[in-house]
């Protein structure tokens, strides 16, 4: 069994950080390539990174309302998170931790993390897609609280789709 992480942190990407775009899109790209090419295969895996990782997207997300945080461990980046505030919940839309730092309290930290902003917010629920393949992934979110509320395929170009179930977590009464 790993050890857990005594020391979990979130830092915030402020659009006006070039170098730290810079270093949340090489991350997010190190993750995503190593978790997603053998679910998604290298051509949509690639096309994907491009469109919503790309240190350009990232920009235009933080533009737009997205709070992107590193996850740091110990002083040591494992991870990212993406976000955005809906009329009436929290949309996670990206959380991803190295392969080598799973299992280790990083996820659960970066839960309760979330929670606390959704109550700020003052919304009552996080919802997020999974990729129907992602087992791995379904299972977490499942064994943390989260309910599928439906299955969706989106047409994201390139002649690609993304086919996720839909995944919400009430947190009204944490």
């Amino acid at each position: 069994m790993k050890d857990k992480f005594i020391d979990v942190t979130f830092e915030k990407l402020e659009k006006d950080d070039r170098s730290g775009v810079a270093e949340m899109s090489a991350l997010a790209t190190s993750i995503i390539r190593d978790y997603y090419d053998p679910i998604l295969g290298s051509a949509q895996n690639d096309y994907m990174l491009e469109m919503f990782q790309s240190e350009r997207s990232i920009l235009e997300q933080l533009d737009h309302g997205a709070n992107y945080y590193f996850i740091r461990c110990e002083g040591r980046t494992v991870g990212f998170l993406a976000f955005y505030l809906k009329k009436d919940h929290l949309y996670l839309s990206k959380f991803y931790i190295e392969a080598v730092s799973r299992g280790r309290g990083a996820g659960t930290e970066t839960l309760r993390f979330l929670k606390g902003e959704a109550n700020k917010a003052g919304v009552s629920s996080i919802r997020l897609n999974v990729n129907k393949n992602n087992l791995a992934s379904i299972g977490y979110y499942e064994a943390a609280g989260f309910i599928r509320i439906r299955s969706e395929i989106n047409d994201i170009g390139g002649g690609f789709f993304m086919d996720d179930h839909v995944y919400s977590l009430d947190i009204a009464n944490d």
